[in-house]
């Protein structure tokens, strides 16, 4: 229900679209072909998003080996885990068409701006999330799963892979504002499905290896490393085939909230520590670890933060000129 309902939200534009294209099509018959569909951007496209959804298939494979339970450790993690993710992700999502529109006119350093502003703004809140989650992973699971035949021992467990897990999800970020980068151009590039492909082969070496002496801990940190090692690909790709973005200076900029991450994360375990009470430990921990991450990231000049900073202020501005 919820996919079909996708659909008929999305139904009304995709109609009025073709429509503009068709009217546009008749009204330059004579004057020049309407532009065909680009089979090899919509090859490039799909067989990427392939790729990334086969971790999950490689990751549940890898888990059906482990005692009962493993599976749905693991998947109650991921959803939780990969909130911050999804959040960071939507940054780059509106973004997209400056993107491409700004390849389509030909200014490129507009383009990188934009690319560059927003990974440094989705890795500032993919790295809040990530400190919370890490943090607070006990409260949190508690909170949501703990009862009926869902015991302190799942939470315990789902919470440790959940902590391992959230280790990838700055590279999930990364993955998701670069490939954007890729296919803005509007032609096709095998080189993200060849990074994607990369990350893929090291998930399944890293799952079977560590599955053993690890069990379903293993499993998370293949899933953090590979797509860790596609994020990497994907920056070192980035140029001729993209978006020329300066990758020495994204990895400098994106230390500082990595930075700030860590002293939070720290900040918001010891808090949330204090209190038995999950809701007034979640309470505690996602507070420090927010007001931690918020006044170190602005100290060590974290773009993503200051920018925040920035916006809230001329905000809290207009609304008192406003009222005045």
């Amino acid at each position: 229900v919820g996919g079909l309902l996708m659909v008929l939200v999305q139904l009304p534009s995709l109609v009025g679209q073709l429509r503009k294209g068709r009217t546009a099509g008749e009204a330059s018959l004579g004057q020049e072909e309407p532009r065909p569909l680009d089979t090899a951007l919509l090859a490039t496209v799909l067989l990427f998003a392939l790729c990334r959804q086969s971790q999950t298939l490689i990751e549940r494979f890898l888990a059906s080996q482990l005692p009962a339970g493993a599976i749905s450790h693991l998947n109650y993690a991921q959803k939780v885990a990969q909130m911050p993710m999804i959040l960071s992700v939507m940054v780059c999502t509106v973004t997209f068409p400056v993107v491409a529109r700004a390849l389509a006119e030909g200014d490129a350093e507009r383009a990188r701006s934009r690319v560059e502003r927003d990974l440094a703004l989705a890795s500032c809140i993919v790295l809040l999330g990530t400190a919370a989650v890490v943090a607070c992973a006990p409260q949190i699971v508690e909170l949501l799963f703990q009862r009926g035949a869902f015991t302190a021992r799942d939470t315990a467990a789902t919470a440790g892979v959940m902590r391992v897990y959230a280790l990838g999800l700055l590279g999930q970020t990364l993955v998701g504002v670069l490939v954007r980068s890729y296919f803005s151009g509007g032609r096709g590039s095998w080189y993200p499905v060849g990074a994607m492909a990369g990350g893929i082969v090291v998930t399944s070496w890293v799952g079977a290896l560590s599955i053993g002496p690890w069990g379903v801990y293993g499993i998370a940190v293949a899933n953090a490393t590979g797509i860790t090692v596609t994020a990497l690909l994907l920056l070192a790709g980035m140029g001729p085939r993209s978006v020329p973005i300066r990758v020495r200076g994204v990895l400098g900029e994106l230390s500082r909230p990595v930075r700030a991450a860590l002293v939070a994360t720290l900040a918001g375990a010891l808090a949330a520590a204090r209190f038995d009470d999950p809701v007034r430990g979640l309470g505690a921990g996602g507070l420090a670890v927010t007001v931690v991450f918020l006044l170190l990231g602005r100290a060590l000049g974290a773009q993503g933060v200051v920018s925040a900073f920035r916006s809230v202020r001329s905000a809290t501005r207009r609304l008192c000129h406003g009222r005045s």
